[in-house]
């Protein structure tokens, strides 16, 4: 296959010897941007979408969660901007804080049950379930295969969570892409020249994209991913901060300049 020269891969910046291990989820207590010694100029937080889903698979005729077969064969993304207009949760950083509250994640003060219970309400009544937390979300799984695929790459380099207990792997995008190898719960999905990556956390409901401005631009517009760029002071916790999601962003026209 032939790389895409148009994604501007910044390979160069980056030395042959460079352990992947390195490339864990970023610690909570830097801005993300700061991440992996600052070798990627940006980073974008991609909304994990809501899982929309036909009638018969609804919380009113299940009252179980769709298996990932079922998400993959039946249901659609539906983008966190529409839970919005649809409740009361006006920003995705209130959405997200009531995602964390409906699975305990948050406590005390941080906590919001009453946007929890505005979701509650809402999932309940339409045929949508929220996404798990903390894994790479099968409705992103081909968007994210694709993004390799078109850097011109054949294989990806899956960093484990905890790379000490569990090793580094290479992967084939082609066993992946025909689910005769499962796709990587959480971790790290690394581009085999260290150019860019996906990285999600066992809590979370976004993954973090690192990589040129230029790359991610054409990544998240390309596969019409929602979500936005972090600015230099975005932290994890970004639902706990103004600066760090002012608004829902679905085009790069709206997207914030870092």
């Amino acid at each position: 296959m032939t790389p895409n020269t148009d994604l501007e891969s910044p390979s160069e910046l980056f030395s042959p010897f460079v352990d992947p291990e390195q490339f864990t989820y970023p610690s909570y207590s830097i801005p993300l941007v700061e991440a992996y010694d600052g070798l990627f100029e940006s980073v974008f937080i991609v909304l994990h979408p809501f899982v929309r889903v036909p009638d018969f698979l609804a919380w009113a005729a299940t009252q179980r969660y769709p298996n990932d077969a079922e998400i993959l064969s039946h249901g659609v993304k539906c983008p966190w901007s529409e839970v919005a207009a649809q409740t009361h949760l006006s920003s995705c950083a209130r959405i997200n804080q009531a995602l964390l509250t409906s699975i305990g994640s948050l406590a005390g003060h941080l906590s919001d049950p009453a946007a929890r219970d505005e979701l509650q309400r809402f999932l309940q009544f339409h045929s949508i379930w929220m996404p798990v937390e903390g894994r790479f979300e099968p409705l992103l799984q081909s968007d994210f295969l694709h993004a390799f695929t078109e850097a011109g790459a054949a294989e990806l380099i899956f960093v484990p969570e905890f790379p000490a207990s569990d090793p580094v792997a290479r992967i084939d995008l082609a066993d992946l892409a025909t689910h005769s190898v499962p796709f990587p719960a959480r971790g790290t999905l690394l581009a085999p020249d260290h150019s860019f990556l996906f990285t999600v956390d066992w809590d979370s409901f976004f993954t973090l994209i690192y990589g040129s401005r230029a790359l991610i631009t054409r990544i998240a517009a390309g596969l019409n991913l929602e979500g936005f760029f972090a600015t230099p002071n975005t932290e994890h916790a970004w639902y706990n901060y103004t600066f760090g999601c002012a608004t829902i962003t679905l085009s790069p026209e709206h997207w914030q300049s870092a």
